[in-house]
């Protein structure tokens, strides 16, 4: 877990330590929608790097011992970035320009796909789409890579996406928000937290699957806001240790007083409120539980989640579970990472 955590790159807006060459950086330089064009090489730094929050690389082992590498991150600032830029568009701005984003419960911004501006949103987005499946295929491979082995079987799904598909009769734009679909036979891969088990299932054919346009769940869902969890923190510049899970930090230049390392500047949080939650409880009862952990925070601990076989049951009638993957080892971006966005 250390070598995964020391080789990709966790965090928002990081680049990748190891850089990569795949063909979609290619399709994204000479991108149909010309703007687009511009993110290249944001694209090619950030490509295969993992973002924060709920972002993970895991690794799990399920009934019959077998291995599975767990990702969950998308098209990181490339297609952030590309739908800003449409949403400034829409605000009557140019590409690249800051956009005024409305809350959760704002009403949507529609393009008429019969439009310039509307074909060109399908395009971006599309080549988005491709590009965070390349990036969580970059991901996947490096960790192969340093387990010295090679992929038997893959399961890969979108969520937070649009689909152009056939139902009822009729032709639908099916945008899974929170959700993956789930046809019959088909395979998802659905994470619980980084103490609850994941499992691998497959979308069954029934009414009640086909009332939900053949989705289901991407993950367990949160029942714990990340400041009910966390408490409330503010930031300041301190020195602190250059060791991931170090908490030795100090308002002044020197060592660290454990690792006798020097201490870097940095931004670090403080605690102004406290949360619900124990993270050194929480560290030391995932230890026991012999899982490895890299990283990570109170807002992100087991108990902020709802439990997934019981989200998992609520669905019975329209899902099959296939496997069972009990987590070994978990890396997501440390307590020191700045997400302004809280994915």
């Amino acid at each position: 877990m250390q070598e995964i955590t020391r080789r990709v790159s966790f965090g928002m807006g990081v680049p990748a330590r190891e850089r990569v060459d795949h063909p979609v950086l290619g399709k994204i330089r000479k991108a149909e929608f010309a703007p687009q064009r511009t993110l290249a090489d944001l694209a090619e730094s950030q490509l295969g790097t993992v973002g924060s929050g709920n972002h993970y690389v895991n690794l799990m082992e399920d009934e019959e011992g077998r291995i599975w590498v767990g990702v969950h991150f998308g098209s990181r600032g490339f297609g952030h970035k590309t739908a800003s830029g449409f949403l400034a568009l829409a605000e009557g701005k140019r590409f690249g320009e800051r956009a005024v984003e409305g809350e959760m419960d704002s009403p949507p911004v529609l393009f008429e796909l019969d439009t310039e501006l509307g074909q060109a949103y399908l395009s971006a987005m599309e080549l988005a789409g491709e590009y965070a499946y390349a990036g969580r295929d970059t991901g996947v491979d490096k960790v192969l890579e340093i387990l010295g082995v090679e992929a038997v079987h893959e399961v890969h799904n979108h969520h937070n996406f649009a689909w152009r598909e056939e139902h009822f009769g009729r032709p639908y734009w099916v945008v899974r928000k929170g959700c993956t679909p789930a046809r019959p036979g088909q395979e998802g891969f659905v994470g619980g937290s980084m103490g609850d088990e994941s499992v691998i299932l497959e979308g069954v054919e029934s009414s009640e699957n086909e009332q939900a346009l053949y989705s289901t769940v991407h993950g367990a869902g949160r029942i714990m806001s990340r400041s009910q969890a966390a408490g409330r923190v503010r930031r300041r510049k301190r020195w602190r240790c250059g060791h991931r899970d170090c908490l030795y930090v100090a308002e002044t230049p020197g060592t660290c007083r454990e690792h006798g390392s020097k201490l870097l500047k940095t931004w670090v949080e403080e605690q102004v409120k406290p949360g619900l939650v124990d993270w050194p409880a929480v560290q030391a009862r995932l230890r026991e539980q012999d899982i490895v952990l890299v990283g990570g925070g109170a807002d992100e601990a087991p108990e902020v989640y709802k439990r997934l076989p019981e989200v998992l049951a609520a669905h019975g009638s329209t899902i099959r579970i296939k496997h069972t993957l009990r987590p070994l080892g978990v890396a997501m971006a440390g307590r020191d990472v700045f997400d302004p966005y809280k994915d």
